[in-house]
């Protein structure tokens, strides 16, 4: 193999490092229900598309030395990495919040295997976080995605390595703004969680013979799947917009 060809190898590789690491925490492609081997081909097979449009600022920086090899590729992959993390963050956020709901509403005692995840989550939960994750889907997150992956190379060129303070701000702003979404998106299950529970702890008091907590709970469920059906489409779709417009518009 000559010079020339050795230095597409390694471009294409050192390309392959960023791309890949984002696959890699990515929604969705990041599942443990999609096998390993249909994530390596979907990385490889963007990193040829990509390679076309990120030549000229890759191969120059090409150099198969140890010494700046090494660096090079443990950048690319924490860079790749941490593209991937911040989109996943607010997923993970939605996660927790569809368990939150589920508790409040009184669906979070019966735990069932996850879709995303292989960790049991509540059924209500997981339907929340899979329907927001087809809507990012629907909305074309993952070219918004791919997009980033190529802008990323103006933010943090491969003549610079990993910039740990800035990833670790960047990463304090997102969990903040996820956890500001969320609580806002479970605001009114909130409200209604605390309001329910005061009441039926009035009756309680008022009423202690009857066990008010068993008669109780069906008209907590019924009365939080209501509000669910009402504000389902509204929750899913500021998700959406909040997640485009705040992790891969930063």
């Amino acid at each position: 193999m000559n010079a020339i060809a050795e230095s597409y190898v390694l471009a294409a590789f050192i390309a392959f490092c960023r791309i890949g690491g984002c696959f890699m925490l990515m929604p969705g492609l990041s599942s443990v229900r999609v096998p390993v081997q249909v994530r390596l081909f979907i990385a490889v097979a963007a990193t040829g598309a990509l390679l076309i449009h990120l030549w000229d600022q890759i191969l120059p920086f090409a150099s198969k030395q140890p010494g700046i090899l090494l660096p090079t590729i443990v950048s690319e992959v924490l860079i790749g990495a941490m593209i991937g993390l911040v989109t996943r963050i607010y997923v993970l956020a939605l996660q927790f919040i569809g368990a939150g709901i589920a508790m409040m509403i009184g669906f979070g005692g019966a735990l069932a295997p996850g879709i995303d995840d292989s960790e049991p989550q509540a059924p209500l939960a997981t339907m929340i976080s899979f329907s927001a994750l087809l809507l990012l889907f629907v909305f074309d997150f993952h070219h918004e995605v791919i997009k980033a992956l190529v802008e990323s190379y103006q933010v943090a060129p491969l003549n610079g390595f990993f910039n740990a303070q800035a990833a670790l701000v960047d990463i304090t702003d997102t969990l903040s703004e996820a956890f500001l979404m969320m609580l806002r998106l479970g605001s009114p299950f909130i409200a209604y969680a605390i309001l329910v529970n005061l009441a039926i702890g009035f009756v309680n008091k008022l009423t202690p013979q009857i066990p008010v907590y068993f008669i109780s709970l069906p008209f907590v469920i019924a009365g939080g799947l209501i509000l669910l059906y009402f504000a389902a489409p509204t929750l899913l779709s500021l998700f959406a917009d909040g997640f485009l417009a705040t992790t891969l518009g930063r």
